[in-house]
């Protein structure tokens, strides 16, 4: 498993009950989460007095309950700033867990010693793309909410990176891939974070098991002629890690040569030794390097 380790802004303290009792800066926060399926006894403080409990309800969805919570702060991760806000269906505008991907991103990028283009596909509030525009990347950030894609940008700024070279677009993400094939573009570092399933901003349908190897083989298209990395996040259970090794490397490899490996990703849990799943990842990457 790879795990983000490497945060002091952000922790998992505890896990119980179908619940993650997390700190977020100097803020207590409670959310569920459905890999917690085991029971334990409930002794850290925060559970009790925590400054935000999203309650998840029997009929789908849920609310959130505050005390002494701010509607906006911030938390860092090295050189990082990211804002957050508690918002629907219980999410904070960050995933912690993909720390350990930003690094390993930077990393190929900052070894490559070349200028780097990437392309990084349903790109949320811009983890990835901060993290290879601040190891020296050109990024092109693309998702299909426009609320995202601005505070993506607030992200950037708020981590100065406002001058960065980042193409910021909403957009729908398989229509912008076909677009720059036709437009002959092309990328060197290549991150996808598809969600399970979504609506693009004209109300196109997607849903990863029919969609996602389709836009592997588009996006395969899209690479340079020496690419050095090539990135699949996946949140859905059915996407075991061999299934993203199996399609990137049926995808990539034929092609490029290099490598490919997958697993799952998680975080520390710090009270009871545990590391708690959150998803997995696939990475295909340029065997040249080390």
């Amino acid at each position: 498993m790879w795990i983000a380790s490497q945060w002091e802004d952000y922790e998992v303290i505890d896990t119980s009950g179908g619940e993650k009792l997390e700190r977020w800066g100097e803020y207590i926060l409670v959310r569920p989460d459905p890999q917690v399926i085991w029971d334990t006894p409930k002794k850290h403080r925060g559970w009790k007095k925590p400054n935000g409990h999203y309650h998840r309800s029997n009929k789908g969805g849920g609310e959130w309950e505050f005390f002494d919570l701010p509607n906006l702060w911030q938390v860092h991760y090295k050189a990082l700033t990211f804002r957050l806000q508690p918002f629907q269906f219980k999410h904070t505008g960050l995933f912690p867990e993909q720390a350990v991907n930003w690094d390993w991103v930077s990393g190929r990028i900052k070894q490559s010693k070349r200028p780097v283009k990437v392309l990084n596909l349903f790109a949320y509030t811009g983890g990835a793309t901060l993290a290879a525009a601040a190891a020296g990347a050109t990024v092109t950030h693309v998702d299909a909410s426009k609320g995202m894609v601005g505070w993506a940008k607030e992200n950037a700024a708020a981590s100065g990176l406002s001058e960065a070279p980042v193409r910021w677009l909403v957009d729908d993400c398989v229509k912008f891939v076909e677009r720059e094939i036709r437009r002959g573009n092309h990328y060197d570092g290549i991150i996808m974070d598809p969600p399970s399933y979504g609506r693009g901003p004209k109300g196109e349908i997607w849903k990863i098991e029919e969609g996602i190897f389709p836009l592997i083989q588009l996006c395969v298209q899209l690479l340079s002629e020496k690419p050095l990395f090539f990135l699949v996040n996946s949140y859905t259970t059915g996407l075991q890690p061999a299934v993203l090794s199996y399609m990137l490397g049926t995808a990539l490899v034929p092609k490029f040569g290099g490598k490919t490996e997958a697993q799952e990703i998680g975080l520390p849990v710090s009270g009871n030794g545990l590391v708690l799943p959150c998803g997995a990842s696939g990475r295909w990457f340029d065997g040249d390097l080390d």
